[in-house]
């Protein structure tokens, strides 16, 4: 059976292959054919010869069909696990023909969802069919996948004809960040160094703190921030620029993929990295991602793809985490040197360093209220 629907597959995309009303007919050209030879009835030849040009008609019509439609596709947008994958094809009609009655098939890969198939009535001559369709996401991953396929039968019905088209694809599924009103094992590690300024260019002005600089006045802008002595030499509203000082934290998040990961652990320990990076943001720290197979990574960007990437066991033997105060996600039974002030996420339960806190996480319960639980 298995090598009957090989076949078939075969002669889909490389030729044609006969839809069931095409068996039952060729089956039926056979047997008059059959029946000719044995009766030397003329009539029966006819009707022989008829099915089988019917047939050869079909045959050729389909890959004509399908001739010339070119498929493109829109980039796809990262998104986060639970939310929808939106996706977009492009089917273009150059030819002067209208092609009729074709599917568009795209193939996504097991992990990401079933088989996607769209109808196609009628494509007129240099017109586009843009086909949007969403994949709801379940987990994490980077999925790629390479073609896309158009099949039809038309216009007769009898021969099903499959062409691909390469149109590579990458969907990238960030993990779930889950959303963190405290932290205790976060907001607790590390030392105070030193202080800093602080500045975002996308941020509002401070309307308090130590001047920064003078700029030119904006409408809006608070009468009290005019510094008059420097509007006076200019001839112009001079406003003060403020800026407050911040205490200034690192915080580096360190996954330990080399130790040996039950399935459901591993998955709730990326959650963990990534809502623990995303929370440390939202307080205002310097917050870096750390994984034995890469540099330190701080761009949320690559942060989060580094995370929709990682798989256990990607390295072997021990990894040794930065030198820095650091909250290390790993398992029970590797124990791994951190530096001082650190913090532990243990799945598993155990010490797994002398004097370093530890947070053990039960896999079997919900993750967010274990994140925000009270240090012992």
């Amino acid at each position: 059976m298995n090598g009957f629907k090989r076949l078939t597959r075969w002669l889909e995309q490389r030729w044609v292959n006969p839809a069931y009303v095409g068996w039952v007919l060729l089956g039926l050209a056979l047997f008059f054919f059959a029946a000719a030879t044995n009766t030397l009835a003329g009539w029966l030849y006819v009707m022989s010869g008829v099915m089988l040009a019917l047939l050869m008609v079909a045959a050729v019509l389909p890959p004509r069909n399908l001739q010339g439609l070119v498929v493109m596709r829109s980039p796809i947008a990262p998104v986060t696990a639970e939310a929808p994958l939106e996706i977009e094809l492009q089917v273009h009609n150059p030819q002067r023909q209208t092609k009729r009655l074709f599917q568009i098939i795209d193939p996504l890969p097991a992990q990401l969802g079933p088989v996607q198939i769209t109808a196609v009535g009628a494509l007129l001559a240099g017109q586009t069919h843009r086909w949007r369709y969403q994949i709801a996401t379940k987990r994490r991953g980077i999925y790629r996948w390479q073609t896309t396929d158009l099949r039809t039968a038309a216009p007769l019905g009898l021969f099903w004809c499959r062409r691909s088209t390469e149109v590579a694809a990458t969907a990238v599924v960030y993990p779930q960040v889950l959303p963190l009103k405290r932290c205790p094992i976060l907001d607790t590690v590390g030392p105070r160094e030193g202080q800093h300024w602080r500045y975002s260019p996308q941020a509002k002005a401070d309307t308090q703190g130590v001047t920064r600089s003078l700029r030119p006045y904006r409408w809006g802008d608070p009468t009290r921030l005019i510094h008059w002595r420097t509007s006076a030499r200019y001839g112009e509203l001079r406003v003060r620029e403020l800026e407050t000082m911040t205490a200034s934290r690192d915080i580096v998040i360190g996954l330990n993929t080399a130790a040996r990961w039950q399935a459901d652990s591993f998955e709730q320990a990326v959650i963990a990295a990534a809502s623990l990076y995303t929370y440390a943001l939202e307080q205002g720290f310097s917050a870096a991602l750390w994984l034995p197979q890469e540099a330190i990574l701080r761009d949320s960007s690559r942060v989060m793809y580094a995370l929709a990437a990682v798989n256990p066991a990607a390295t072997s033997g021990i990894s040794t985490p930065p030198q820095t105060a650091t909250i290390w996600l790993t398992t029970a039974g590797t124990p791994t040197p951190l530096a001082t002030g650190s913090r532990q996420l243990v799945w598993g339960g155990g010490d797994l360093a002398a004097g370093t806190i530890t947070l053990p996480i039960d896999a079997d319960l919900p993750l967010e209220p274990q994140l925000q639980a009270s240090l012992l």
